[in-house]
């Protein structure tokens, strides 16, 4: 059958977000059952690709985000899209048992540790990321706890594409945000779920 040229483009399209979807939707599902069982409920997972600007690294990441109902949360990247990934890969890049308890008691801990770890301060790989939808200062609500409707805390955005120290090289996260109550945290996607705009 015939298909006119844009029409093929649009089916290959949608047959690769598809892909990329069920993918995300394994990564998950891989990811919760790597968390132990004591502290897996409430915790939400968010997987997204995310365009790398360095020539030398993959041209596309797979960044995990684990975030507990106590506000502990942390990120590694994969280098390679979605559909690549492995059960092994994330395993090999997932965060200690002790990493994972101290993130569900709300404490920080660094992941991966940052032994080689080379501050990068050019920014020429933050121009080419992608467009976000929202600016620094602007107010925003972010989900920090399971309910979805009462697991949300306001905030105002700091920075744009943030990174910690301990994080894999050309991680990052799309936003820092100051809450309400003084806490600093990352949204570690820039999808409705995770933040969106203030309600009146």
């Amino acid at each position: 059958m015939f298909l006119p040229s844009d029409l093929k483009n649009q089916s290959a399209e949608e047959k690769a977000n598809a892909e990329r979807k069920k993918a995300y939707v394994r990564i998950e599902e891989w990811a919760l059952g790597l968390i132990p069982e004591s502290i897996r409920t409430g915790v939400q997972i968010s997987v997204q690709e995310v365009v790398c600007g360095d020539p030398e690294c993959a041209p596309i990441d797979t960044a995990v985000a684990v975030l507990f109902p106590r506000g502990g949360r942390g990120m590694m990247g994969l280098p390679m899209e979605a559909k690549d990934v492995q059960q092994n890969d994330l395993k090999e890049s997932f965060p200690t048992q002790e990493v994972l308890m101290k993130w569900s008691r709300g404490e920080e801990a660094d992941w991966p540790p940052d032994e080689d770890f080379e501050e990068d301060d050019d920014d020429n790989g933050q121009q080419r990321m992608p467009q976000l939808r929202f600016q620094i200062g602007q107010s925003v609500e972010c989900r920090v706890g399971p309910d979805p409707v009462t697991g949300w805390a306001r905030g105002v955005i700091d920075m744009l594409w943030y990174r910690e120290p301990g994080w894999p090289a050309n991680s990052w996260a799309p936003y820092k945000i100051t809450l309400e109550n003084g806490k600093s945290i990352f949204a570690p996607a820039d999808l409705e779920h995770v933040i969106r705009a203030t309600k009146p």
